[in-house]
């Protein structure tokens, strides 16, 4: 008999055979209908399949949401992938998993690569098998048992990568009814009737390589949606419409703020507009960390390749950086050539190293700390042109970086402070954010005891900013943190509900010691300073990819890049108009004049599309009274007011947050 632990500590004895779903149907049978998989000794698995010893069981339904889902849409990959199948003979089926928000298959089609005309028709297919409740059953093969089949059905995708799984244990196959199955490890909900046949949608067709190698066969990727019901795939369908129009690159060329072009791919041409933004955001974070205490500086772009080497990012992260060597005349011509013996310069892809060189600089006292350095440091990393996203995913971009340097006493207060200051900016920006601890990867410098120190550090500081709450999404990531220190990171959550990364502070230990950085302690000894790496804002270029889609382009007055139009109704007014611009210049105000002999409903119309937060429309009574007719984006009301008045309230609606 096996002893199966439940949630509550209760024990139930079965007979070897029984599955959770028997425990399920023995509690009673409401949780027998409910129950979609289990928790297995914290493994998720099939509800049928059966306990092979003592374990701890907890049952999965659909309230178990996380679990039900990652289910739910790897069910949804594996119907696609018997739909097309049936639907196109002769089509081979390669790897199909489950991502955040739906799933996909890649195949290799028999006849010609598919085609978005293509996916009615296999919607339909999969809804008849999703209604045809076709058991989901397990079975473990044999390895050269099920290479051979593959090959005789000429699955040779299958049989490669059956061939090269690791290990030598039977690999296991899931059959859908009794004539259909695919390689997997499972788990799978107990029947293909436990999808809802309307809470998918099949969204796209893309081209993928085998293996994701560019050298490899090129396959037909089908890319889905799933839900556990009808209800969440509209809201998601919703949230797409949302997001696409608020899309950063198409709202970036419409406000006419930046654009990008394949003669500098990955990197940001800012218009006037747009770097009007990007200039208020710099100015409001100087005057954040300036208030914080922290001192600018800047660095070079270009450092010796032995300086990488030492810091440990050469051998960790050289397939992401751009080096560049001596370059020589050939002799023929003038021609660049580069000398065997040449020196390799690194265009840096982070700050830290340089940082490490400035604070080398003299000899440092346990006075002088804490030392906090920053810098707007541009940098580049190699990224694949297939990750670069609009000016999200960039090859260059530039951090609102800065590095701590700190005793060990100071850690935890500097820590607390950081949190302080990045929530208050992050508030100004109207973003509620979660807190994650991402703790020591495999692959790391270091020893245990000094990553045991640095997460207990980040931990202490989160708790005592009082941000270690349900609240604040507090989670910890085992693996996840960086090759040289932990890291706690920000997660912000924007308008639509979607979460960005963008924030971090890093605890490290490892780079002082590589780069040979110590100060003069109280003891007259030489110690290791502890260098707190942090961003705020992450990269610029990916904020303001953020701010745009989260304000769909209706930025705040104070980062608006034009803050107010004056628009005449009549050629008589041009004088007026000019005179109120001049006011709101003079004042400080953004302003342009739209004096164009064309009617005013379409000059409202064309500055609203442009997002002008304030459109200032003057005729002969105006000019004749000094007022003004103010029209807000976004209301259809009109306001008139005095023009002393309107200058005031500009004034003070376009002041930027006060950070001292």
């Amino acid at each position: 008999m096996f002893r199966i632990t439940l949630p509550d500590g209760s024990v139930r004895e079965v007979a070897p055979g029984t599955t959770p779903a028997d425990i399920a149907a023995a509690i009673g049978p409401g949780l027998a209908k409910a129950a979609i998989a289990a928790r297995v000794d914290g493994e998720l698995r099939d509800i049928g399949r059966p306990f092979e010893g003592d374990a701890a069981l907890a049952l999965v339904t659909a309230r178990d949401e996380a679990d039900a889902l990652e289910m739910a849409r790897h069910d949804y990959a594996h119907v696609l992938a018997e739909a097309v199948q049936q639907l196109f003979p002769g089509t081979q089926i390669t790897f199909g998993p489950s991502t955040d928000d739906g799933f996909y298959y890649d195949f290799a089609p028999k006849d010609r690569p598919f085609t978005e005309e293509d996916l009615p028709a296999i919607e339909e297919a999969m809804r008849g098998i999703i209604r045809a409740d076709k058991p989901l059953r397990r079975e473990v093969w044999d390895r050269a048992t099920l290479i051979s089949r593959w090959k005789q059905q000429g699955e040779t995708f299958k049989a490669e990568w059956a061939a090269e799984l690791s290990g030598d244990e039977p690999l296991t196959v899931y059959w859908s009814g009794d004539d259909w199955l695919d390689m997997c490890r499972g788990p799978h909900l107990a029947s293909t009737g436990k999808l809802d046949p309307d809470a998918f949608k099949l969204t796209r067709v893309s081209g993928a390589y085998w293996r994701g190698d560019q050298n490899n066969p090129q396959l037909s990727r089908i890319y889905g949606t799933g839900w556990l019901s009808k209800k969440q795939l509209d809201a998601h369908l919703v949230r797409l419409e949302e997001a696409a129009k608020r899309d950063h690159r198409r709202i970036g060329q419409e406000m006419d703020l930046f654009h990008l072009q394949s003669e500098a791919q990955g990197s940001v041409f800012w218009h006037p507009k747009g770097y009007v933004i990007y200039r208020a955001l710099e100015d409001y974070m100087r005057r954040a960390i300036h208030a914080a205490g922290y001192l600018e500086i800047k660095t070079p772009q270009l450092m010796d390749v032995r300086q990488w080497e030492t810091s440990g990012h050469w051998g960790k992260y050289a397939e992401n950086m751009f080096a560049v060597p001596d370059i020589v005349p050939d002799g023929e011509g003038g021609a660049p050539a580069v000398a065997a013996d040449a020196d390799w310069m690194a265009l840096k892809p982070m700050n830290c190293p340089a940082h490490v060189l400035v604070f080398r600089q003299g000899i440092k006292s346990y006075r002088d700390l804490p030392l906090r350095f920053y810098e707007n440091g541009c940098c580049h990393r190699n990224e694949a042109h297939g990750a670069l996203h609009g000016i999200m995913r960039v090859r260059q971009f530039t951090q609102d970086d800065a590095h701590i340097f700190c005793r060990e006493d100071q850690i935890v207060e500097e820590v607390r402070s950081f949190c302080a200051l990045a929530d208050r900016i992050y508030k100004d920006f109207g973003f509620t954010y979660s807190i994650k601890l991402a703790l020591r990867p495999e692959k790391r410098f270091g020893s245990d005891a000094d990553w045991d120190k640095a997460e207990n550090e980040l931990r202490h500081a989160v708790v005592q900013a009082g941000l270690a709450t349900a609240d604040h999404g507090w989670e910890e990531l085992p693996g996840e943190g960086a090759f040289y220190a932990p890291k706690l990171e920000w997660h912000l959550t924007d308008a639509i509900g979607r979460t960005w990364q963008v924030g971090t502070i890093q605890s490290d230990r490892v780079l002082p010691e590589r780069l040979d950085a110590s100060y003069v302690g109280e003891d007259g000894a030489r110690h290791r300073p502890v260098m707190l790496h942090r961003a705020i804002f992450g990269a610029y270029e990916r904020f303001i990819g953020i701010l745009i889609e989260e304000y769909a382009g209706k930025f705040p007055l104070w980062l608006a890049p034009v803050q107010a139009v004056v628009a005449t109704i009549v050629s008589d007014a041009d004088d007026y108009a000019r005179e109120v611009a001049a006011k709101l210049a003079a004042a400080g105000i953004r302003v342009e004049t739209d004096l164009r002999n064309e009617k005013i409903n379409y000059k409202v119309r064309e500055h609203s599309l442009a997002k002008v937060p304030n459109l200032i429309v003057v005729g002969k009574r105006e000019a004749e009274e000094a007022t003004v007719a103010l029209r807000q984006l976004g209301s259809d009301r009109q306001q008139v007011m005095a023009l002393d008045d309107l200058v005031a309230m500009l004034v003070r609606d376009a002041t930027p947050p006060d950070l001292c």
